[in-house]
């Protein structure tokens, strides 16, 4: 009987190669491979579809194998000696490497076990594509989730993209399919082709990749992490050590793709880390808070549709290049913030969007999966692996590319089961409530973590709700933030600013209501991208009056940020007082610091910047209600506010005086005791940032007949904000 005749008289071979051909054999290398034949003999299984000949080098001797089915099977035998190390194969490429069906599992019991608990923390390293040297050979191990598949293939380049050739291995009840790829080297693009339970054929990009081609092209591409060399050990070490001291927090919000651009296209990350450090260090901001640089396909988007939650943007460089931009940004003293999404992803095709012919990532229910807002889909937060999902891509961030905080963006899209929904549209939680019990549960679950795992970075809050606890630890039942976007602060005050200052009188509660709760979180004051755009006008434009008043109101916005409780945030363009509302498409407006109107409002954000940073009674003790104290909240017909900012050691304290009209006093009196030498250290009605110039040389402090000190009379200048140092 003929070796032939052998094999199709063996139905266990009859039925796997079936299988194999039809793209329904859940694991390969138990039929492709080296594998014991007879009488002191192993076989060699290859399938190559469309194949005529196959060749094989057996320890260094080239051998041509047997076609045994029209379909591309082919075997080669070989002595008993032959191990899998010992046969190299030639890939439809050309490449020779070791065959990728004679080695064993990169997964194991342990991945399946915390995957499935949804605690596997380090998923980044074993999941998506991965270099590796696994048993002793170079090469790319890769691992997908997609347990809803009939059969997942890795397609590629070195395959021709042929779904036939390289089917991954399923591992079991934890959904994962692998499969090591001998000689395979990082820019290999690839993509998995994924068989569903209907026959439907889908081509995905991979999950956790770490690098993308550019759209509009979206495969992904094997990266390497380490071709970049770190310089920033001092650094991270400084950040655990310092994590609770108390410290300035003065960040700039930036979009990369339109802070600068050159000659109309992107700028790499290399050259915008040295222009964007030494622009801070001008300016006085500490923090860089980057609009999302993950992978994603849509500039329209903003970075705010996420498809590649492990991969930096292949629109300004390389995953090398993003190290740097990092490294430099570091060993300049400035921390690096990203925009991170885990409240929604797109619905595209070739993404998570039902991944493996179920929905997987999202819910089944529109009325849970579906984000009406966004036309996005909704993460599923009760399924362990999609947590661990997020949770892995948070810590990757942190820990491997060395990032110091995440602002987690539409954390109120995220607590809510009706936000955004009409009646009817939504289903409550198993209370009742509209609360989302597992997304709750999440967002503890990811503080918790980070501060554990990544002691000193800051987690941020997008939240814009009353929902309560935001920034308590997660020790008494609160999300355990750091931070707190304070949206109640930013609307009130917008709103206050817009109106015509002969009418703010009747508004002043604008001003006031927000310290009845500024003390209720830890917050960061706000003047964010979500502020300029779609038709609301850019902040200089939300301005009432002339042009001078314009400037003179933005003048006095910004300074009044930077006097209140709380860290701050300032989004790029603001800064200089640009007209126009932000577009992704093309770079702020640079040229307007021609004008000396625009010079004056860098001119003011730069020096009160640092005088925030050099005076720790703006935050050393920001969160605490007895470092504010009001001198005059109640002076409605006037428009002025007033109040004391105290630091903890008490050596000295600020008062800051705000005129919200246009309105000159020269003799304007505030009740106050406990004074000592009183000096105007800002003004921003200084003429070199465009004001009038009725700035304080010497303010008079006030005493009775007995000689108690019982005031301060100033010159109020127009539209302006006056700090004054108190010394005692």
């Amino acid at each position: 009987m003929t070796i032939q005749e052998l094999q199709k008289a063996d139905p266990v071979f009859l039925s796997e190669m079936i299988q194999l051909i039809y793209g329904e054999h859940w694991d390969p290398h138990h039929f492709l491979g080296l594998h014991p034949y007879f009488e002191g003999k192993k076989i060699i299984r290859l399938y190559r579809p469309g194949a005529v000949e196959v060749f094989v080098e057996v320890k260094g001797t080239v051998h041509p194998a047997r076609k045994i089915h029209e379909a591309g099977l082919f075997d080669l035998i070989v002595s008993d000696e032959v191990g899998p190390l010992d046969y190299r194969v030639y890939h439809q490429s050309g490449l020779l490497a070791h065959d990728p069906y004679a080695f064993s599992p990169t997964w194991g019991e342990l991945d399946s076990h915390l995957f499935s608990r949804g605690v596997h923390y380090n998923l980044y390293e074993v999941m998506g594509a991965r270099l590796a040297s696994h048993e002793g050979v170079e090469g790319v191990k890769f691992a997908v989730w997609a347990p809803g598949s009939m059969r997942v293939s890795l397609v590629g380049d070195f395959n021709f993209w042929d779904g036939r050739v390289n089917p991954l291995r399923s591992m079991g009840s934890s959904g994962v399919w692998e499969l090591f790829v001998p000689g395979l080297q990082a820019g290999e693009r690839y993509k998995f082709e994924i068989k569903t339970q209907q026959g439907e054929i889908l081509l995905k990009a991979d999950p956790y990749a770490h690098a993308s081609e550019l759209r509009p092209l979206t495969a992904s591409v094997v990266a390497d992490l380490h071709l970049h060399t770190w310089h920033d050990e001092g650094w991270l070490d400084k950040r655990k050590i310092e994590c609770f001291d108390p410290k300035p927090i003065n960040i700039y919000e930036v979009h990369l793709g339109s802070w600068r651009l050159s000659h109309g296209h992107y700028k790499n990350y290399r050259e915008l880390a040295h222009e964007l450090v030494d622009y801070c260090h001008e300016m006085g901001f500490t923090h860089v808070e980057l609009m999302p640089i993950f992978e994603h396909p849509l500039d329209e988007s903003w970075g705010y549709q996420v498809s590649g939650f492990f991969a930096v943007t292949s629109r300004h460089g390389t995953v090398a290049d993003f190290q740097y931009f990092v490294d430099h940004l570091h060993g300049k003293g400035i921390s690096v913030i990203l925009d991170w999404v885990p409240g929604h992803f797109p619905s595209d095709a070739f993404s998570l969007a039902r991944f493996d012919g179920t929905c997987l990532y999202e819910h089944e229910d529109p009325r849970l999966g579906y984000h009406p807002h966004w036309n996005t889909l909704i993460f599923n937060y009760g399924r362990h692996e999609v947590s661990n999902f997020l949770l892995a891509s948070a810590l990757f961030w942190l820990e491997v590319m060395h990032i110091d905080g995440l602002r987690v963006d539409a954390v109120a899209s995220m607590l809510y089961l009706d936000y955004g929904r009409e009646e009817g549209n939504w289903i409550p939680n198993q209370s009742g409530g509209n609360e989302n019990i597992e997304a709750i549960e999440f967002l503890k679950h990811l503080n918790s973590i980070v501060h554990q795992k990544a002691p000193g970075v800051l987690m941020i809050a997008e939240e814009s709700t009353a929902f309560p606890k935001i920034t308590i630890s997660t020790d008494w039942d609160g999300l355990g933030f750091d931070l707190k976007w304070n949206m109640g602060w930013m609307h009130d005050s917008l709103r206050y600013f817009s109106q015509d200052p002969l009418y703010r009188r009747y508004h002043h509660e604008d001003l006031t209501f927000g310290l009845l709760y500024a003390f209720s979180e830890r917050f960061a004051l706000v003047l964010s991208h979500d502020e300029v755009v779609h038709g609301k006008g850019s902040l200089i434009s939300k301005m009432p009056g002339d042009y001078w008043q314009k400037f003179a109101n933005l003048r006095l916005l910004l300074s009044y940020m930077m006097c209140q409780p709380g860290k701050k945030m300032l989004f790029m363009g603001g800064e200089f007082g640009q007209f126009s509302e932000w577009y992704v498409k093309e770079e702020i407006h640079w040229h307007l610091l021609q004008y000396p109107s625009h010079q004056g409002i860098q001119t003011l954000v730069k020096e009160i910047n640092h005088l925030y940073l050099n005076h720790p009674p703006l935050w050393e003790q920001d969160f605490a209600f007895n470092t504010f104290e009001w001198v005059s909240f109640d002076d409605w017909d006037h428009s002025v506010v007033s109040y004391r900012r105290k630091g903890g050691e008490g050596e000295y304290e600020l008062l800051c005086v705000h005129n919200f009209t246009p309105s000159y006093h020269e003799k304007y009196f505030l009740g106050l005791s406990n004074l000592g030498e009183v000096v105007e250290i800002f003004n921003s009605d200084a003429m070199r940032y465009g004001g009038s110039g009725k700035e304080n040389r010497e303010p008079l402090v006030v005493r009775d007949e007995q000689g108690e000190v019982v005031g301060v009379e100033i010159q109020l200048a127009p539209l302006a904000t006056m700090i004054f140092k108190i010394s005692f």
